[in-house]
């Protein structure tokens, strides 16, 4: 085993052991690819002020997301087909973030359903994303399902209407359900440590929709049905209905526009995501960064500001909190983890992100990251 000491290690090392069709699907992003370059891009263009002299014993990482405690302001994002990455992908990630003290997403298109999660949790209290569907029987049955679970939060995406293209998904026949090309099937046979893991496990479809909408009882089925099922009519007044039917705490992510998130809000959600999808829908859009700041700006007293894209280190979590995110969401970090080495694997990225945020809070005179904001950055290299 290598010695792995940062989330590229990892990247490394699940590409290797994540057959290609199913890595690709993390690593990509739409159309040229410029914004999900971008999105990490951008942080490390932002430069820190390096304090000394300063007492820095007695730190803490531990904050508050929608009020609950965190031992740092990280996240699990909701990501699609987690449980391809490996095998029960989604319990082993949630089961992480359990331990760890963070919160785990559990998306609409999981491999795990939201009863197969809160099971192997043991109850624990989780996030769910959800997709608004042109089904809105499905999806009232689906948030009562969360409301069942035990689940504190619900995530509205609302950036997925319609979908962006990613070029290496039609190139490796990532469709539901996947029609792999030859190369790619010859690729999957090679991974062995994946392909036991997926032969010990009766997870391999989309545990949210089969067996829960009438007719759908296979991938067939279920490829029929989700074609025609992502809304683009979906509005400020789904918002409204969703909310109340939930009754909980609602996060509404895909925000990057001052504008939307005057309108978010105004609708009366506890928090909003400033997020481009990771640069998977609309490429050419602006990294989520460099977006954060005016967004902050206009409506940061009025509901929880958080972001997600592009957090690769503990360092961009630091950045993103000086810049007034009140917490951030990693997506592809703790994926490279899963793939690479399953549970353990997503256990070493948050302790990789820990660490880094942890010393490098230090270096720049701060002992608690509630107590960090623009100061800790070197004027003019940071977003405005």
């Amino acid at each position: 085993m290598p010695v792995i000491t940062q989330i590229e290690d990892l990247r490394v090392l699940a590409q290797k052991r994540v057959p290609r069709m199913f890595y690709e699907y993390v690593d990509t992003g739409s159309w040229t690819e410029s914004t999900y370059h971008a999105n990490a891009d951008d942080f490390q263009k932002i430069k820190l002020r390096q304090r000394v002299a300063i007492n820095i014993e007695h730190r803490s990482t531990a904050s508050t997301m929608i009020g609950q405690n965190v031992a740092m302001p990280v996240a699990l994002a909701p990501t699609g087909l987690t449980g391809m990455q490996c095998a029960d992908g989604e319990i082993k990630a949630a089961r992480a973030a359990k331990k760890f003290g963070v919160p785990f997403t559990l998306s609409t298109m999981s491999i795990c359903s939201i009863e197969d999660v809160a099971r192997e949790t043991g109850g624990h209290p989780f996030w769910f994303q959800l997709y608004v569907m042109r089904d809105r029987d499905y999806i009232a049955r689906l948030i009562d399902r969360v409301k069942a679970a035990n689940c504190s939060a619900l995530m509205l995406t609302l950036d997925l209407q319609i979908s962006g293209q990613r070029h290496k998904d039609l190139k490796n026949g990532l469709s539901v359900p996947p029609r792999p090309s030859l190369p790619n099937l010859v690729n999957m046979m090679t991974k062995v440590r994946w392909g036991l893991g997926m032969l010990g496990t009766q997870r391999r479809s989309f545990g949210n929709i089969v067996g829960h909408v009438k007719g759908i009882d296979s991938m067939g089925s279920l490829s029929e049905w989700t074609a025609k099922q992502f809304d683009p009519t979906l509005s400020w007044n789904d918002v409204a209905w969703i909310k109340q039917r939930w009754g909980g705490k609602l996060i509404l992510k895909g925000i990057q526009d001052v504008e939307d998130a005057r309108l978010a809000a105004a609708s009366g959600a506890d928090a909003l995501v400033v997020s481009n999808h990771g640069g998977r829908q609309l490429d050419g859009s602006e990294s989520s960064i460099r977006a954060l700041p005016a967004i902050v700006n206009a409506v940061g007293s009025q509901i929880e500001v958080h972001m997600d894209g592009g957090i690769r280190s503990g360092q961009d979590v630091l950045k993103a909190r000086a810049l007034g995110a009140r917490g951030t969401y990693i997506g592809r970090a703790f994926l490279y983890g899963l793939g690479a080495m399953g549970e353990a694997g997503v256990t070493r990225a948050l302790e990789i992100i820990h660490k880094e945020l942890d010393l490098t809070m230090a270096f720049c005179g701060h002992t608690h990251v509630d107590n960090v904001d623009k100061r800790i950055l070197l004027p003019g290299t940071y977003p405005a």
